[in-house]
């Protein structure tokens, strides 16, 4: 940062860090451990809209990447659009598999950076479910029984964001907050909270 931008109190953009979502199998483990969540084997990439001919070209890219079968009935890969004019590019392995889904995630968001898509990226999500305790169901009503983990391209950092099925558009405020103080040691956390963006109706989430 130079003198000027010192002065001014701007900083530079973060370089991304596609890296850095390596670090979610073993966050996996402690969010299981200390708050009792497991992955759905559900991730997804969000990016702006993309026209035309290269984005046509992009999916099959992709489906190349990944070694899928764009035959295959239910396949693992989808896209949709959102009211936002956001494309979702769903990606779904099964549930024990988290290593190849984030795999998966960081080529998806490496094929896009290198093909000069990098300034559409805006974040990529892998999702989890409670885990239901065997004989269950005690009073734990209010919270939310799904969360996603949020990695914002630009910013090199994760959220979590915690949708509560009781409530629409509501989000479990607490747990999200006890998520970040339990992941501090595994991910790099975003600290500021205005930037943890609600993401209703995000593939993997409420449904969707």
């Amino acid at each position: 940062m130079g003198l000027l931008d010192s002065i001014l109190g701007r900083s530079r953009p973060v370089r991304p860090d596609l890296d850095r979502l390596f670090g979610l199998p073993g966050a996996a483990l402690t969010l299981q451990a200390g708050a009792g969540f497991v992955p759905t084997g559900a991730g997804a990439v969000c990016f702006a809209a993309v026209e035309g001919g290269a984005f046509a070209r992009l999916k099959e890219e992709v489906r190349e990447l990944l070694d899928v079968d764009e035959e295959a009935a239910g396949g693992p890969v989808a896209y949709a659009g959102d009211a936002y004019g956001y494309t979702w590019l769903t990606v779904r392995r099964p549930s024990d598999d988290l290593v190849t889904l984030v795999n998966d995630l960081h080529a998806v968001n490496t094929l896009l950076e290198e093909a000069g898509f990098g300034p559409n990226l805006l974040c990529s999500l892998t999702s989890f479910r409670a885990a239901e305790a065997e004989g269950s169901g005690e009073g734990d009503g209010h919270r939310a029984r799904e969360l996603a983990l949020v990695y914002l391209y630009k910013r090199g950092t994760f959220y979590p964001f915690a949708p509560r099925a009781d409530r629409p558009e509501s989000r479990d405020n607490v747990l999200e907050l006890q998520v970040r103080a339990l992941l501090g040691g595994d991910l790099a956390m975003e600290p500021e909270t205005d930037r943890w963006f609600p993401l209703w109706g995000a593939p993997g989430l409420g449904g969707g």
